[in-house]
């Protein structure tokens, strides 16, 4: 079992992903070009929650300082990286994200 697995399903990591975009008022004030980027992000993550990667993501909506936040799920630590590296909105430069191991409890 992984030093990060509480969910009593041997064999998978989990992680927080935290996203920031390039400013507070993004959400508000998006380029198309930009937008369009999101569109794709939005796609790209939930494509991994259809594979059962993404268990949930989406946006945190904290005035003056929001961010985004996705709860993974992988078989090895080297994944994340590579799963962050491939997100639309990192390729173009629009958000950038960290990544910490957790000890998620997810349902059965």
């Amino acid at each position: 079992m992984s030093d990060n697995n509480a969910s009593g399903n041997p064999g998978k990591m989990h992680f927080m992903l935290w996203s920031t975009p390039p400013r507070a008022t993004f959400s508000e004030d998006m380029t198309a070009e930009e937008r369009s980027t999101m569109h794709q992000h939005i796609a790209y993550w939930t494509e991994k929650q259809n594979q059962g990667i993404a268990l949930v993501f989406g946006p945190v909506r904290k005035k003056d300082d929001p961010h985004g936040l996705a709860v993974i799920e992988v078989e090895h630590a080297d994944q994340v990286p590579q799963l962050i590296a491939e997100d639309p909105a990192v390729i173009a430069g629009i958000m950038t994200t960290e990544f910490y191991p957790m000890m998620a409890v997810v349902p059965k």
